[in-house]
Order: structure tokens, then C-alpha cells, then sequence
């Protein structure tokens, strides 16, 4: 599957265009990560815990819009895309989505 940013891919021509593929999770936060960043938040610097929580919520999120895409037999998703919202506090949902194609 290719995903692109862009609205084309390159040196491919799209065919059909399948719809909007997307891919969700919703992640909170936990205790033991909490206190840690309280700590961290005092000294300063990064948040080691809250950057690879957000990374693997990222991932599970592109993976789930790819088998979407997969289920509307597309060959790639152009146009993707990121966003977060918070769901509640401490818990929020990493969104990806794009648009599910064929290509010639």
C-alpha cells in the first residue's frame, strides 16, 4: 500500500477514486506516566513517555486506515493526513485519514 501526503503518486496515474480511508485510536494517559512527566515538567526537557505513547498511537492509527484502504481494495491512499482531539481529560484520539485510490 503507498500512502503519500500528496495528492498524486508519483509516475502512476489514479483510476478510481475509492473514498475517504481512515483509522482511529483513543489513548489516556496512566499513572505512573503522569508522575514522571510531573517530575520531568519541573527540571524541563522532553517527555519521553508522552512522545512514544503519541508515536504508537500514530502508527496504530496509519495502520488501521491502511487496512480500511485494504478493505475498499484501494492500492494507495493519497491526500493523508493526522489530527488529534481530546476525547476527556487525559484521554485523546489520533485520527488518520485520507483518500483510498486505484491505481492504472
Amino acid at each position: 500500500m503507498i500512502l503519500t501526503t500528496t495528492e498524486t503518486v508519483p509516475n502512476k496515474e489514479i483510476a478510481e477514486i475509492l473514498g475517504v480511508a481512515r483509522g482511529s485510536t483513543v489513548r489516556a494517559r496512566n499513572i505512573g506516566r503522569d508522575i514522571f512527566a510531573g517530575l520531568k515538567n519541573i527540571v524541563g526537557g522532553e517527555i519521553a513517555e508522552y512522545t512514544k505513547l503519541q508515536a504508537e498511537s500514530r502508527e496504530q492509527a496509519i495502520q488501521r486506515m491502511t487496512q480500511d484502504a485494504q478493505r475498499l481494495g484501494a492500492d494507495a491512499i493519497v491526500n493523508v493526513r493526522l489530527t488529534t482531539a481530546m476525547i476527556m481529560q487525559g484521554t485523546a484520539e489520533i485520527l488518520a485519514y485520507g483518500t483510498a485510490v486505484k491505481l492504472k
